[in-house]
């Protein structure tokens, strides 16, 4: 009776993240809240616990990044970055993502490749290089990237799960695997995927366009290219307060002894250290280059960043209202497998990344069960940052759409079978690429 009530108990949480998947958006967090009234009043399970230090971590972190770009601090980040690639258009497939990464890395948000787009594409072909290499692997490094950036919501969801006993797994802990494993992931898969395709020279399609005159041929002589958006010294020293910032999470994290205490005299954890830190950038971005506020609202970090905590409001108090009454029964028998078989868990990250498009959404899903079946931290991290590469897989998202939009050339498609798209091949390197340096990394040193 036990394992009729799991599985039907189960089903229901599959469904409703199904559904929400359907439903996209703040849909998730709907249906997650509607998945836990289920279990509460037909199931009689005791509710679970929200969400609450993830979610207060990501409106602090969402407030000031938008405060950011509202001054034009990503604007001004986008420049510099556009300059970093330039410098290098041949190896522009190697350079290029990481660069992108680089950047997610400190604006927590993938939404920073968007103005990069159209600079990647036309270095890259004016260089000879197929567009649809460094725009495809640009695209899925950015995912990556969030398993590495102290401010996005995906590491604000796993700081919270494992910075708490009996784990005690701080957020250096994570980065100093994270970030290694995804720059060679990076690297390897940069080396890979500059193979993928035909080169321009022999892609009859690409010959067909600059015949017919509709793309002009590669010129490495034109003139410099630079991202289209307006840099300021506004935006400037916003970024720069931003970065700053983000720096300074990343010291208290490396030395607890900088720290306040609380009341117990122990070194304040690193959850409200994150909120406080984010409160004062945004006032000091207020302060020095006086963003409008009242746009705030409207910039699009602000809009993606409050769907993302819906989303993970919902849904993670689903999976917390289920793990709760089946922890025993998840530890011993998902445990077994799991610890046996590590690369479960970072194929059920990836698939629920797929589904749902959300890093986050996985992290409070999966990394739960992960933690329940005694999995190592350092080896969880390494492979929980690697399997985000799986929101990619499918040709669904904003930054996939637009980077076939920005390739004149043809070369980067959306293809019309799911796996037949420029993303496919580059999402399952770099996944299998990070998951495997993350593996051995998190083993290494990860604790």
């Amino acid at each position: 009776m036990d394992i009729v009530l799991f599985v039907t108990q189960l089903l229901v949480v599959l469904g409703c993240i199904v559904m929400g998947t359907r439903s996209s958006g703040v849909g998730l967090g709907l249906w997650g809240g509607t998945g836990v009234a289920i279990l509460v009043f037909v199931f009689r399970l005791a509710p679970g616990s929200p969400p609450v230090d993830a979610l207060l971590i990501v409106l602090a972190v969402v407030l000031a990044s938008s405060m950011m770009q509202a001054a034009g601090g990503i604007d001004w980040m986008v420049s510099v970055a556009a300059k970093l690639i330039a410098r290098s258009p041949k190896q522009i497939t190697l350079v290029a993502p990481l660069v992108s990464f680089l950047f997610a890395v400190g604006a927590g948000t993938s939404n920073i490749l968007y103005p990069l787009l159209p600079v990647i594409q036309d270095l890259s072909y004016r260089n000879g290089v197929r567009p649809s290499r460094p725009l495809s692997l640009s695209v899925v490094a950015t995912g990556v990237a969030l398993a590495c950036s102290p401010v996005s919501a995906a590491m604000a969801a796993m700081v919270t799960l494992t910075d708490t006993a009996p784990w005690n797994f701080e957020l250096v802990d994570i980065l100093k695997v994270t970030i290694p494993a995804a720059v060679v992931g990076i690297i390897i898969s940069g080396i890979i995927v500059n193979r993928l395709g035909k080169d321009i020279a022999d892609d009859p399609e690409i010959q067909e366009r600059i015949a017919s005159g509709k793309i002009p041929a590669p010129s490495a002589n034109a003139a410099e290219v630079r991202a289209e958006v307006t840099v300021t010294a506004a935006g400037r020293n916003a970024a720069t307060i931003f970065l700053l910032g983000v720096a300074a999470i990343v010291a208290f994290g490396l030395f607890k002894g900088i720290r306040p205490l609380d009341a117990a005299g122990d070194p304040v954890a690193m959850t409200p250290i994150i909120e406080i830190v984010m409160f004062v950038v945004g006032t000091l971005i207020l302060l020095v280059s006086r963003p409008k506020v009242a746009e705030i609202p409207t910039m699009t970090v602000f809009k993606a960043g409050m769907v993302s905590a819906i989303a993970l409001f919902g849904l993670a108090w689903l999976t917390d209202t289920f793990l709760g009454a089946h922890t025993t029964m998840i530890a011993d028998g998902v445990g077994g497998l799991v610890t046996a078989a590590p690369w479960i868990f970072a194929l059920g990250v990836f698939l629920v990344c797929v589904l749902t498009t959300s890093q986050s959404t996985a992290t409070r899903t999966i990394v739960p069960i992960g933690l329940a079946a005694g999995i190592p931290l350092g080896l969880l991290s390494g492979m929980w940052a690697g399997a985000f590469a799986g929101i990619y897989l499918l040709p669904t998202n904003g930054s996939q759409i637009a980077a076939a939009n920005f390739d004149h050339s043809g070369s980067t498609k959306l293809g019309t079978k799911l796996v037949d798209h420029s993303f496919f091949l580059p999402t399952i390197i770099l996944a299998v690429t990070t998951i495997a340096a993350g593996a051995l990394f998190g083993v290494l040193w990860g604790g």
